[in-house]
C-alpha cells in the first residue's frame, strides 16, 4: 500500500493527535486494533499516522465497528465538496 501512495492511519489511545486533527482527504487505509487490546506494537509502528478517537465520560474503548464508523464518517466529512 505504501508503495502505491496510500497512507496507513491507525487508531490508538496513545496517539498524540486526535482523529479530527488529521488530514484524511488523500488515499489512505484505516488500521484498527482489537477491542480492549488495540493494535499490536509492530502493526502500530508500521502506520504512517496514529490518531485517537475522543471519548467522553467513563468510556475507555469502543467496539471496533463503532470506531470504524467514526473514522469513515470523518474521512467522508473532510472530503465533502461544498456546492
Amino acid at each position: 500500500l505504501k508503495e502505491a501512495g496510500v497512507w496507513l492511519v491507525g487508531t490508538s489511545d496513545r496517539a498524540q493527535k486526535m482523529l479530527y486533527d488529521l488530514d484524511l482527504k488523500g488515499p489512505l487505509a484505516l488500521v484498527l486494533g482489537a477491542e480492549e487490546k488495540g493494535m499490536r506494537r509492530l502493526t502500530e509502528e508500521n502506520c504512517d499516522f496514529l490518531a485517537s478517537i475522543p471519548m467522553a465520560g467513563t468510556v475507555s474503548c469502543l467496539n471496533v465497528s463503532v470506531a470504524t464508523g467514526i473514522c469513515l464518517f470523518e474521512a467522508v466529512r473532510q472530503r465533502r465538496v461544498e456546492p
